[in-house]
């Protein structure tokens, strides 16, 4: 079972910057895409950035040029740099990744989210 933790969520003021950072743990074989969703309230959750095994980043366009998808595979982790904040910023970040255990089944796993909001 893999297991995904977020964090780096807060208040900020419109025009800060936030960090998320989400680890995985479990019998992992190796990650493809790691991706970053969010849901404010009242919406339906949406792909914010995503980045495959080679690097490969896609981003929604309302995020185009502030936010940032990384990811370290040693340490098992994806980040979001996440800059010039907007209130419609506001909504919880989920981290969600799929791979392969080391038994070679495929996963697909989601975290159970960091509130960011952006309010002055």
């Amino acid at each position: 079972q893999v297991q995904l933790v977020e964090s780096g969520g807060g208040l900020v003021q419109p025009g800060g910057s936030l960090r998320l950072s989400c680890a995985a743990s479990g019998s992992i074989l190796s990650f493809n895409v790691m991706a970053w969703h969010r849901q404010a309230p009242g919406k339906q959750r949406e792909l914010v950035a995503g980045i495959t095994t080679d690097g490969t980043t896609e981003y929604t366009d309302s995020v185009e040029g502030r936010f940032t998808i990384s990811r370290d595979n040693d340490r098992r982790s994806v980040y979001l740099q996440m800059n010039s904040l907007k209130p419609e910023d506001t909504a919880v970040y989920y981290c969600a990744a799929t791979g392969m255990y080391y038994n070679r089944r495929p996963f697909a796993s989601w975290g159970q989210g960091t509130q960011v909001t952006v309010s002055s």
